[in-house]
Formats: C-alpha cells, structure tokens, sequence
C-alpha cells in the first residue's frame, strides 16, 4: 500500500471545498477511506488545520470535523532532530521543510503539495494530488 504524506492545503482542499481543487483532494481522501492507500500528515500540519477549522465553526461543529477527519489520516511527530533539521536547511519557507522532513524520515513514497516550486531539490517524488491521481 502507498504511504502518502499529505500537505495542509490538500487537507484544507478537502475540508473547506476550496475549488479547482476540492475534487482532488475528495477522490485523494477517499482511497484512504477505501484502504487503498494510507494518508500521513505532521502533527503541525493537523494543529495548522485545527486553527482554520476552529475559526469557521463553533468548538462542537470543530471537533466533530476533526474527529471525522482524524479517521482517514496517520499523524507523524515532529521532534527535535526534525526542528534541527529544518532550521538548518535550505528551504525558503520553515514550514515547508519541516513537512520535508518529516515525510522523508517517515520513508512515504510521495509527498502531496500544491507548492510544487518549494519542493524542487526533494529526494523523494513530489506531486500534486490531481497529477498522483492520474499514475
């Protein structure tokens, strides 16, 4: 089974319908509903999530989203040694290498992003949800 790491604006695709690429994304997270492939995401990334979800529905509706949510995805630690790691690199964007990094230590087979351009020197394949669809 693909191991896929998944960026915050794919997840934000998803949850706030944001088009051209709600479709994607809701074809993407359903796979992982079905078992086809296995979604992962940074624990940063869910807290980024966490945030704009609290800020457009009330704290039940919120959770409630989230524990939905929180079934289709695996959620990876960032430590210290990813921290590290990440201030010392070459990314333009922290949070951007921080979700490298992670993805890499976690051995994912492809990193999902819309930002292709901050992921040009990755070691690992990088695409958007809409082209890994098409593989």
């Amino acid at each position: 089974m693909k191991k896929v790491f998944v960026d915050t604006d794919i997840a934000l695709d998803l949850l706030f319908e944001r088009n051209p690429h709600h479709a994607a994304a809701e074809l993407l997270f359903s796979k992982a509903e079905r078992g086809e492939i296995k979604i992962f995401m940074s624990s940063i990334a869910f807290c980024n999530i966490s945030y704009f979800i609290s800020k457009n529905y009330n704290n039940p509706e919120a959770r409630n989203i989230l524990q939905k949510f929180r079934l289709l995805i695996n959620i990876l630690s960032v430590d210290e040694q990813i921290i590290d790691i990440s201030l010392s690199s070459a990314f333009h964007d922290y949070e951007d290498a921080i979700q490298y990094h992670v993805a890499v230590k976690s051995k994912v087979n492809v990193l999902l992003t819309r930002n292709l351009k901050d992921f040009k020197k990755s070691s690992i394949p990088v695409s958007t949800a809409a082209s890994f669809l098409h593989t």
